[in-house]
């Protein structure tokens, strides 16, 4: 396949590289030191996960149409931006796409495109907190994206120089429930690329999943510097930690995701990654803008829709904007 990475930081770098190992044509689109590096000597990518440390020589483009120029429309477009940099980035998408591209976005959070093709009286609506204009879905037409939820630790350690940490994966579901035959095409490129990739029936579940544990991790490291391993030893950090799982427990069950577990059962999954640094960490530490919206404030917003008081969750995501500001880091 010809497929593009549309931000290859941390984990884009890991699926495009990984991708690329296994014999697909891929090209990167960046910016910066780390295009300036990827372009002059490749893509180092260093996989803790399989023991190798392979220079790629991938080529890289400061933006999709300098890569469409070069490379023409693509059969996958695979988004690994932060979700505030996705609604800039979404019409400049459209020279890359030919009738049949499937656009992957492996981001966190809530994704946007989260009421498209679910059914109900809510099908088609935008979330507010990640698409304030209510234009994602028509900037992008919904029909190429394959949802997708990522379980793979990546980060950016110098230009041109990506480190797969931990985790290696991959959900993948068409946001109408369906088993196509482009959700198994990507899912079997994704395996032949070494990761555990599954094809899942109701992909929203699976965003919960993960968010649950996004919404009420995230914001404590960000704001105590703890790794995952300091998080779990810390009895009144776990304390609100439970709290926001309880409340966001409470709102995926009011949307028809009722996860079968307690929050201690789900810490207990948290446990197992160790000393892990959590994104939000990450970009605490390198004066990064939050996924915020993304990982907490939607909730939020789902929560108010639904008529549900969650004010753990409220809490925690005032204490890290206000963290975020004194900082000098702008938006959240």
């Amino acid at each position: 396949m010809k497929i593009s990475v549309i931000g290859a930081g941390g984990v884009g770098a890991t699926l495009g590289g990984r991708l690329a190992r296994a014999g697909q044509r891929v090209s990167l689109v960046a910016r910066g030191a780390h295009l300036q590096a990827l372009q002059a000597g490749g893509l180092r990518l260093v996989d803790a996960v399989d023991g190798r440390d392979d220079r790629l020589p991938l080529p890289a483009y400061p933006d999709p149409a300098a890569l469409a120029a070069a490379e023409g429309p693509q059969d996958l477009v695979v988004i690994g931006l932060k979700a505030h940099s996705i609604p800039a980035m979404l019409p400049q998408l459209a020279p890359l796409l030919a009738p049949s591209t499937v656009v992957l976005p492996a981001i966190n959070g809530l994704p946007w495109w989260y009421f498209h093709r679910a059914g109900g009286p809510l099908d088609g609506t935008a979330v507010r907190s990640l698409d304030p204009e209510g234009r994602m879905l028509a900037d992008l037409d919904g029909r190429h994206v394959l949802g997708c939820v990522v379980h793979v630790a990546a980060e950016v350690r110098g230009p041109g120089e990506v480190h797969h940490t931990g985790g290696r994966r991959l959900i993948v579901g068409e946001p109408d429930r369906s088993d196509s035959t482009r959700l198994q095409a990507v899912r079997a490129a994704l395996a032949q690329a070494g990761f555990d990739a599954v094809a899942s029936r109701d992909i929203r579940f699976d965003v919960w999943w993960k968010l649950i544990g996004n919404l009420s991790f995230n914001p404590v490291a960000a704001l105590t510097g703890y790794l995952m391993d300091a998080i779990i030893r810390d009895t009144g950090a776990l304390d609100v930690i439970r709290a926001v799982m309880r409340e966001g427990m409470a709102v995926c069950a009011h949307y028809g995701y009722p996860m079968p577990m307690t929050p201690d059962e789900r810490i207990d999954v948290a446990r197992q990654l160790g000393a892990a640094k959590i994104s939000m960490l990450q970009d605490i530490e390198q004066r990064r803008r939050l996924e915020l919206d993304a990982i907490v404030g939607s909730v939020i917003e789902l929560a108010q829709r639904a008529g549900l008081e969650v004010p753990a969750t409220r809490m925690i995501y005032a204490l890290t904007t206000a963290r975020a500001r004194a900082l000098g880091i702008e938006g959240h």
